[in-house]
């Protein structure tokens, strides 16, 4: 059984995320423990008053909505982009397709019914960063829930119903309770938290220290034996 639990609050649409979970990726692979740390995906958007669809760029939405110039807009894609690229990611935010991401994290939520939340949170945050694919829509959505062996009708409910909608409105009341203003945000068993995509270093840190915190060393020695020390041997 897992005796740490990570959960990762992070929105499909957040370029720092796909990063940020590469970065604890690598850190979590060297980590000795890793087989007794169980992750847990968490919904957050960024922007939930997005529309279903938006119709324009990347570059429009960020310099229309945010207000951003749109200069300013294509700085930071060229320093995202270079800090992907450091992580073996290829983003092209000349073809993201702006969308609303609510659909998005239900599909998520019913892939962790059939262990394969991971994989539908890295497919989701590829094919929207790296290969221009629509989040929002239903065909998309529907094709990802196939390729990842969900079932057919369930993954049609999300477009019928409002299943897993409470779940994912959960995760967002978690975050506003827990201080969280922005992604990606990890928790170790609800003691440590990281904000944003830090360096592997950084969590690999992290990990040893929640490790230790709930793992600590029990001398089980009544008395001290010889030793050596850095003034000498004992005798």
């Amino acid at each position: 059984m897992a005796s740490m639990k990570i959960e990762i609050w992070s929105d499909v649409a957040c370029p720092w995320c796909y990063i940020g979970k590469r970065r604890f990726e690598a850190a979590l692979a060297e980590f000795p423990h890793r087989d007794s740390v169980e992750v847990q995906w968490r919904s957050y958007q960024l922007d939930p008053s997005l529309p279903e669809h938006y119709d324009g760029t990347e570059l429009d939405y960020l310099s229309t909505r945010k207000g951003m110039a749109p200069q300013q807009v294509t700085q930071m894609f060229e320093h995202v982009a270079a800090q992907a690229k450091g992580e073996g990611l290829d983003y092209r935010f000349d073809k993201i397709v702006v969308a609303n991401s609510f659909t998005a994290h239900r599909l998520i939520h019913l892939a962790a019914a059939y262990g394969q939340q991971d994989a539908a949170k890295e497919r989701l945050l590829s094919d929207h960063f790296e290969h221009g694919q629509d989040i929002g829509s239903q065909e998309y959505l529907t094709g990802l829930g196939k390729d990842l062996g969900l079932d057919a009708a369930e993954v049609g409910e999300l477009f019928s119903t409002d299943k897993y909608a409470d779940a994912v409105r959960f995760d967002f009341e978690e975050a506003r309770a827990l201080g969280i203003s922005g992604v990606p945000f990890f928790v170790i068993d609800r003691k440590f938290g990281l904000s944003g995509a830090q360096p592997s270093e950084t969590f690999t840190a992290a990990l040893n220290q929640a490790w230790q915190e709930t793992h600590p060393l029990v001398l089980v020695n009544a008395a001290d034996g010889e030793a050596c020390g850095p003034d000498g041997c004992a005798v």
